[in-house]
């Protein structure tokens, strides 16, 4: 009798204590596995006036890497041609608050901070506030870029615009780069650029470039329509137009469109990733520009550029013509 009794003691407080192994080790297995606090509502690419659904090609990314860059590549289609696109992703957190994510194109998407993310189990819904509004994040800035100031115009002549971004910001979260914008041309005749120079939250400058009759979304810097940024701490001027990767009379792309009317892309980072030891020779076309921004007409590559110590210049090349740089 004393012998069963104290089996019938034990053996439940046995299988209690080895069931609770099994669970935490469990517990920790996923927590290591998947450490993030948000889980994903739903996830939308493009800008506030057009943007498309892609939770299920983000779940598809998520499935291959825990990171990746977001590029019309990645999502596989251009929403708005021309115009910088943002990928937003709508979390809920542990208390039950929701968040926005947002990430301009070329930033990197960590999965780390979502859970589940690699096995997709996330993304059934419960979002429907659409595209959302900036004022409704928790932060109610989401932007990581503080901007220190911001020059419209050419290597040759440009002009402090910081205050006329600060107005602009307060008036709308997006807006098209334009002499009239600005008050002045500051170098009549010659395509200009704005560019705003930022600093991250690491520490580490950045310059934006816009070119003239591109979008500018303010979504990307902290502070933007409240105005509270651009107070001073940048000594760069125009900042460096050849960098030490470009040798010694090579050509260095400004900016670059491609496309006919108000229909054009933007392939400044395309045309650049094409420069080879100074020079770049390539036919233009639908197929080296990565897209055809409007289908059925012709179409014109614009290119501004440097060559070597020389001025800013402008170069138009008609589609299925060569390109050849310097």
């Amino acid at each position: 009798m004393p012998t069963l009794r104290l089996s019938t003691l034990i053996l439940p407080r046995l299988t209690a204590f080895f069931i609770c192994l099994l669970l935490s080790a469990a517990a920790w297995s996923e927590y290591d596995s998947d450490r993030g606090e948000w889980q994903i509502l739903q996830a939308r690419y493009g800008t506030a006036e057009h943007s498309l659904d892609v939770t299920q090609r983000l779940r598809d990314l998520a499935r291959q890497d825990i990171t990746f860059r977001v590029s019309n590549k990645a999502f596989q289609h251009d929403p708005v041609p021309g115009v910088v696109k943002t990928l937003r992703i709508y979390a809920r957190g542990p208390g039950g608050r929701t968040r926005t994510f947002e990430y301009v194109e070329d930033d990197i998407v960590d999965g780390n901070q979502f859970t589940s993310w690699s096995s997709g189990n996330w993304g059934q819904g419960g979002w429907d506030g659409g595209w959302g509004n900036a004022a409704d994040d928790e932060h109610g800035d989401r932007g990581r870029w503080q901007i220190l100031q911001a020059r419209y115009g050419t290597g040759y002549r440009n002009i402090d615009v910081t205050q006329q971004l600060r107005e602009l910001a307060r008036q709308d979260n997006t807006f098209r780069v334009t002499n009239k914008l600005f008050g002045r041309d500051p170098d009549p005749g010659v395509v200009k650029t704005l560019r705003i120079f930022a600093r991250g939250p690491n520490g580490a400058t950045r310059t934006f470039e816009y070119g003239e009759d591109q979008m500018v979304d303010g979504a990307r810097f902290t502070g933007w329509s409240s105005g509270s940024w651009g107070q001073g701490n940048w000594s760069g001027g125009w900042g460096h137009d050849s960098g030490s990767e470009t040798p010694p009379g090579g050509v260095r792309i400004v900016s670059a469109q491609y496309g006919e009317g108000h229909n054009r892309l933007d392939v400044t980072s395309r045309l650049r990733s094409m420069v080879r030891d100074g020079r770049i020779s390539i036919r233009v076309d639908n197929r080296t520009m990565g897209s055809d921004p409007a289908v059925g007409r012709p179409k014109i590559l614009w290119v501004t550029y440097y060559v070597g110590g020389h001025g800013q210049r402008e170069l138009k090349v008609y589609e299925n013509e060569q390109l050849m740089l310097p």
